[in-house]
C-alpha cells in the first residue's frame, strides 16, 4: 500500500473518531432523555414511575438482544449500513412513542425500537475504531465514547429545557427530529476498517497484534477470557445503571427543582468526558486490564457515596466522583477484546460484551422504581450498587489474557 493511501487513512480514522462520537452523542443523548421526562410523563399521564421505567429496563433488554445481533451483522457487512439503520429505528422509535397514549405501547415503542436502534451504534462503532487504531487504541476509542459522556451536557439540557416548555409529547418528538437530522448523515462517514477490506492473507496479518489470532468463533466464544469480560461488564453495568437513571428522580426528591437537578446530569458528563480520556490514556501506559480493575473498585464507593448527597453541592461531588470513573472504565472493555481477540470478530466479540453491559444495566431503572414505589427512598439502591460493584472488580481480577500460541483453527 503506497505511502500516500497510507497518510490518509492515518487522518481519515480521525474522522471515524468524530463521526463516532458525535452518533454516540445523540444516542446516548436520546435514549437517555426519558429519565429527564419520567415525572413529567407519569404526571401527565398517571402511568406509575415504575411503569415507564420498566420502558428504560426493556429498552436495555433489546440493546442485549440487538448489540450481538448487529455486532454480527457488522461483521459481515461492515459497520455502515448497520449504523445507518439504527439510527434510523431510534428516530422512528422517538417520533412514534411520544404520540401514544398506553403505557404497553410506549414500552414497546420506546423499549424495543429506540432500545435496538440504540444497540446499532455502539458496539459497531466501537468494533470499527479498533480496527482502524494500531497506536493510540485506548485514546481512540476512549474519545468515541467521550460523545457519551457529551450527552448529558449537551442532550440532557436541551430534553430539560424543551419539557419546560412544552408537553413531553411535544419535547420528545424535536429530539426525534434532531437526531435525524444529526446521525443519519453522519453515519454515511462510517468505514471499514482498512485492514478488512484487504486481501484474505493480509487480514490474517491484522489479527496478529491481538493474542488470539486464529482462533475461530467457537473458540473466542468458549474462551474463560472472554466469559469473565463478560461477567464484569454485566455487574459493572448493572452498579451505575440505578443511580445513572434515578439521580434526577431522587434529587428532586430530596426537593431540588428539575432544572437545577438536570445539571447534576451535565456535572457527571463533564466528569465522565475527562474520565473517558483520562483512562484512555493511563490504559495505553499502564495497560488496560489494571486501569479496569482499579475503575471498578473505586465505582462501587462511588455509587454507594450517592447515599449521603441531600444538597445540590453533595450531589455535585458524588456525580463528579462517580462520573469520572463509570465512564472512565466503560471503553476499556474494548481496548481489551480487541488485545486477546481477532479483529475479524470484532464486532461479534463487542457486541457480545455490550450485551451483557445491556442486561446489567436493565436491572437498574426497574429495580430502582420499584424500590422508590414501596419505600419512597432510594437508599436500598445505592447500597446494592456498592455491593454489585464489589463483585465486578473481584471477578475482574480473575481475567487471563489469551496465550498467544493458541494454533488456527477452522471456522
Amino acid at each position: 500500500m503506497g505511502k500516500g493511501s497510507d497518510v490518509e487513512q492515518s487522518r481519515y480514522r480521525w474522522v471515524i473518531v468524530a463521526a463516532g462520537g458525535l452518533i454516540c452523542c445523540v444516542a446516548a443523548g436520546s435514549l437517555f432523555s426519558l429519565p429527564i421526562f419520567l415525572q413529567t410523563i407519569a404526571r401527565d399521564t398517571g402511568w406509575s414511575v415504575a411503569g415507564i421505567s420498566g420502558a428504560m429496563t426493556i429498552a436495555f433488554l433489546a440493546m442485549a438482544v440487538g448489540s450481538i445481533v448487529w455486532g454480527n451483522l457488522s461483521d459481515r457487512f461492515g459497520p455502515r449500513v448497520v449504523v445507518l439503520t439504527g439510527s434510523a429505528m431510534l428516530t422512528l422509535g422517538l417520533a412514534l412513542a411520544s404520540q401514544v397514549q398506553s403505557l404497553l405501547l410506549f414500552q414497546i415503542l420506546f423499549g424495543i425500537v429506540v432500545g435496538a436502534g440504540t444497540a446499532a451504534t455502539f458496539a459497531p462503532l466501537m468494533a470499527c475504531v479498533t480496527g482502524w487504531f494500531d497506536t493510540h487504541r485506548s485514546l481512540a476509542v476512549s474519545l468515541v465514547s467521550a460523545g457519551m459522556g457529551m450527552a448529558p451536557m449537551t442532550m440532557s439540557p436541551l430534553a430539560a429545557w424543551l419539557v419546560s416548555m412544552y408537553d413531553w409529547r411535544s419535547a420528545m418528538l424535536m429530539i426525534a427530529g434532531l437526531a435525524a437530522l444529526l446521525m443519519l448523515p453522519v453515519a454515511l462517514l462510517v468505514r471499514r476498517p482498512p485492514a478488512l477490506e484487504a486481501a484474505p492473507a493480509l487480514q490474517a496479518a491484522a489479527d496478529a497484534p491481538a493474542a488470539g489470532e486464529g482462533m475461530s468463533l467457537r473458540q473466542v466464544l468458549r474462551s474463560p477470557a472472554l466469559i469473565v469480560l463478560l461477567l464484569t461488564n454485566f455487574f459493572c453495568c448493572a452498579t451505575h445503571a440505578g443511580p445513572i437513571f434515578h439521580t434526577v428522580s431522587y434529587a428532586l426528591s430530596c426537593g431540588i427543582p428539575l432544572l437545577s437537578a438536570v445539571t447534576i446530569y451535565s456535572v457527571e458528563g463533564l466528569a465522565g468526558l475527562g474520565g473517558r480520556i483520562a483512562f484512555g490514556l493511563m490504559g495505553d501506559r499502564f495497560g488496560a486490564r489494571r486501569v479496569l480493575a482499579a475503575g471498578l473498585l473505586v465505582q462501587a464507593f462511588g455509587a454507594a457515596a450517592f447515599i449521603f448527597a441531600r444538597e445540590l453541592g453533595s450531589f455535585y461531588a458524588m456525580a463528579a466522583l462517580f462520573g469520572f470513573v463509570y465512564a472512565g472504565v466503560m471503553p476499556l472493555y474494548a481496548v481489551i477484546a480487541r488485545e486477546n481477540f481477532p479483529l475479524r470478530l470484532m464486532g461479534t466479540v463487542i457486541g457480545g460484551i455490550a450485551m451483557t453491559g445491556s442486561l446489567g444495566m436493565a436491572t437498574g431503572p426497574l429495580i430502582g422504581g420499584l424500590i422508590f414505589d414501596q419505600l419512597q427512598s432510594y437508599t436500598w439502591l445505592y447500597a446494592g450498587a456498592w455491593l454489585l460493584g464489589i463483585g465486578a472488580f473481584l471477578i475482574a481480577m480473575t481475567f487471563k489474557p489469551v496465550r498467544p500460541q493458541l494454533q488456527p483453527a477452522p471456522a
